[in-house]
């Protein structure tokens, strides 16, 4: 028995001869393909044509008020052909501290990264204290607030007298920089969590293991990752300025010892570097906010 052919304006679909058992799957049509296709590069567009048209914009402002004679800061033609070695060997190791520009990053990442994870563990669990108990959170709310005033450089000299060395002292400026954000909006949403879902776990006579896994922390979820996201990127500020004090390998000596030698080129490229990377920590964080919280995160 032949094959019966039906057509249609989306598709064409071979119906199997009777008794053969195959399933033939539905296949787009090219217009749908093309449709999808110009879909994705529209949207591509939208979101980089954009900041491309501002970034040449500045870059040509730039270039323009720099090129004179008594200009102070170098134009970025003079940047790129200052910095080219930088920028064309980012991990060549010359010995001690005269390390390419990927692996002062790489230092300044490892200690912004045990900083901001004691800050997360530490931060989650007072902002849930703080939230749940009023007695935590009459007693603890006001030392917090003032605490979290404190500028970040003004814990390095006590740490480094209660530490006597640069790599703990620095993680500790990390973590008391992060951790207040994350301890407010942690307690922000947990306080935040309609009755309904306390009455319903009431209910359901969930224990405090079960209520904290299965109620709390989904609900309070999109605060705490915007809490998480504003300490990310006080980590990385912080550590930038504790670096030009603790001396070692790190981006942010990096910018110091070059504004000592008056390689002003240098600076630049280097603060480029850490604002793309700073741009990078956040948008991972919001990737793990979305995921986690289904779209809910900021």
């Amino acid at each position: 028995m032949s094959q019966t052919v039906t057509k249609t304006s989306a598709s064409v679909v071979a119906l199997p001869r009777a008794g053969a058992g195959a399933v033939v799957p539905l296949r787009p049509s090219t217009p749908d393909r093309r449709a999808q296709a110009a879909r994705v590069l529209r949207s591509l567009a939208d979101n980089l044509v954009p900041p491309l048209i501002a970034l040449a914009v500045l870059l040509g402002l730039w270039e323009v008020l720099c090129s004179g004679a008594g200009s102070a800061l170098p134009p970025p033609s003079q940047v790129v052909t200052d910095t080219w070695e930088l920028i064309a060997h980012p991990f060549y190791v010359n010995g001690g501290n005269d390390v390419g520009l990927g692996w002062q990053i790489w230092a300044s990442l490892q200690r912004v990264a045990m900083g901001y994870a004691i800050a997360v563990v530490v931060g989650i669990a007072l902002g849930v204290l703080v939230g749940q108990s009023n007695l935590a959170m009459r007693g603890l709310d006001p030392i917090f607030q003032v605490l979290r005033t404190v500028p970040p450089l003004a814990w390095l000299p006590l740490s480094l007298a209660a530490f006597r060395d640069g790599q703990p002292s620095a993680i500790f400026v990390i973590f008391i920089t992060a951790v207040w954000p994350i301890i407010i909006n942690t307690a922000v949403g947990v306080r935040n969590i309609p009755q309904d879902y306390r009455n319903v776990a009431k209910v359901l006579r969930l224990n405090g293991f079960e209520f904290f896994t299965k109620v709390m922390i989904p609900a309070a979820a999109p605060y705490i990752f915007t809490g998480l996201r504003i300490g990310v990127g006080l980590s990385w500020l912080a550590i930038v300025a504790a670096e030009m004090l603790i001396g070692g390998v790190g981006i942010g000596f990096f910018i110091w010892d070059a504004w000592n030698s008056s390689l002003i080129s240098d600076i630049i490229l280097a603060l480029v570097y850490v604002g793309i990377v700073g741009f990078v920590l956040d948008r991972c964080v919001a990737a793990i906010g979305q995921a986690v919280t289904r779209g809910t995160s900021a």
